[in-house]
């Protein structure tokens, strides 16, 4: 085997966990800005999440704090206290259910739609400029994968 090519005992090569390491990284450094440019207008990067999750499962019908809670990976009670600060920030709105009372629809309030618009443009144009560095990382680790 030549040299760099050495596999481990788990059978990948040098060049692969290199692969795997410069993908992490650049994810890390993209979560990175994505944090900062949150932190700028006042939100976690979870929050921002939330918001974005709220935004797009709107199109298939209610969204509740148990969907939140599946999209996010986190507790119910978790996902509560989080819609609880987006709501006293004016950026969520959170209505009970008329057919059970028990449950709540969420969505963002106009001001949230704005503010998410605005971080989701931003976050956009960072993924054109880094795009194409992760499609190349992603090919090489599937392509590795695929032992080509």
């Amino acid at each position: 085997m030549a040299k760099g090519a050495r596999a481990s005992r788990e059978g990948l090569a040098d060049a692969e966990y290199e692969r795997l390491a410069a993908f992490r990284y650049a994810l890390r450094r993209f979560l990175y800005f994505s944090e900062a440019a949150c932190t700028r207008v006042g939100l976690t990067g979870q929050q921002y999440q939330a918001m974005l999750a709220i935004r797009s499962l709107a199109r298939r019908g209610t969204v509740t704090i148990n969907d939140l809670a599946r999209q996010l990976f986190v507790r119910h009670n978790s996902a509560v206290g989080m819609v609880d600060r987006l709501v006293a920030q004016g950026l969520m709105i959170r209505e009970r259910m008329p057919e059970d009372r028990r449950k709540a629809r969420l969505r963002l309030s106009p001001r949230g739609e704005a503010l998410l618009g605005k971080l989701a443009s931003i976050h956009r144009r960072k993924l054109g400029r880094i795009g194409p560095d992760m499609h190349r990382f992603l090919g090489q680790l599937t392509g590795a994968w695929r032992g080509g």
